[in-house]
């Protein structure tokens, strides 16, 4: 087995283990589990050590705290509070693109979103959150501890530096402002109905959240298809796991679909889309069967739940790229302008 099929196989099995974890401890928010999982392992060439997981629970409690700060200031200074909403949107952002610091800005940015809408229901409901996502980075990292000495890869050499996005100078600063144009209405939408939005946020962050300057002005095709992509999906999972619906099916299901798509995120099968293409489409997969599923244990319609959520993140997705096409244009004229200024 080469090292990229190792790894194709040990980052789905670690998805579908953390589901699992997540299901059967009774977790308020299980679907998130396998969703981090996800997202850690396809980032890890090894697993998270113990003082590196502490670590870890450090950083999120610390940056999904902020949001719960946030929560009394909303509530009584309503302006106030999405100013510093605002405010820590664009923080966040600039930590990812400015600063390298892909993780904590991304869960600063869940603190400001998440956490406050959920805090808009009720201050238990935010810290019900908080320890959702807290026990879901603990179930990922012991499934990392489980799975990856099975499917052991030598260290990768080390290739050319990538374009992270940091230190872009005065383009980094563009990318923030197009980031908080792009989740600060999904956010301000979600606070009408958190029940409801709380999956949109979660999309909304995953298309903001981008490395690059360039990633969501010339993807613009790529988030709409894997959009479609993750929600043709998850129709076929939700039509599969309707045959027989356990929790164990729900695992070979949650297994069978990761792998298929891994498989071409890691080049395995050939396909004319990129890396990026197959992970939006598998997180747009988990963001949408999770909930399905909870509707149905809370005696929703489940049908209806999805169509809305589907359309919903349809519409996230071209608004993504509406934004990032208008601030491009925007930052072009005003470099022209700069030009032309003569000396």
């Amino acid at each position: 087995m080469s090292g990229v099929t190792r790894r194709a196989y040990r980052v789905s099995l670690v998805t579908a283990l953390a589901l699992v974890l997540g299901y059967s401890l009774n977790i308020d928010l299980p679907y998130i589990a396998p969703l981090f999982a996800f997202i850690l392992a396809l980032g890890s060439e090894q697993p998270i050590s113990a003082k590196g997981m502490v670590g870890l629970l450090i950083v999120i409690s610390i940056t999904l705290g902020t949001g719960l700060l946030l929560i009394p200031v909303l509530q009584h200074y309503p302006i106030t509070g999405m100013l510093m909403v605002l405010i820590g949107m664009f923080v966040s952002t600039h930590l990812t693109v400015n600063m390298g610091q892909a993780l904590v800005g991304t869960f600063f940015m869940m603190g400001m979103t998440l956490i406050t809408v959920a805090g808009t229901m009720g201050f238990e409901l935010a810290l019900v959150m908080l320890d959702s996502i807290l026990v879901s980075v603990i179930c990922a990292v012991v499934c990392q501890w489980l799975v990856f000495p099975f499917f052991a890869v030598e260290a990768m050499q080390k290739e050319a530096p990538r374009d992270t996005g940091a230190n872009l100078g005065d383009a980094g600063y563009w990318v923030a402002l197009r980031t908080t144009a792009i989740v600060f209405p999904v956010y301000f939408l979600a606070l009408t109905n958190p029940s409801l939005y709380i999956p949109i946020i979660m999309k909304a962050v995953s298309l903001g959240q981008q490395s690059t300057e360039m990633d969501l002005q010339k993807a613009g095709d790529e988030l709409l298809l894997s959009t479609l992509a993750g929600g043709v999906f998850a129709i076929l999972f939700w039509a599969l796991l309707k045959i027989q619906p356990n929790l164990w099916v729900f695992f070979l299901l949650t297994l069978l679909f990761t792998l298929v798509i891994t498989r071409r995120l890691f080049g395995l099968v050939k396909s004319k889309f990129k890396p990026s293409f197959w992970q939006n489409s598998l997180i747009t997969l988990l963001i949408l069967i999770g909930p399905a599923v909870q509707d149905t244990a809370n005696g929703k319609d489940v049908y209806k739940a999805f169509t809305v959520r589907v359309s919903l993140f349809v519409a996230v997705s071209l608004y993504a790229w509406f934004a990032a096409r208008i601030f491009e244009r925007w930052r072009s004229r005003r470099i022209q302008r700069k030009v032309s200024i003569p000396l």
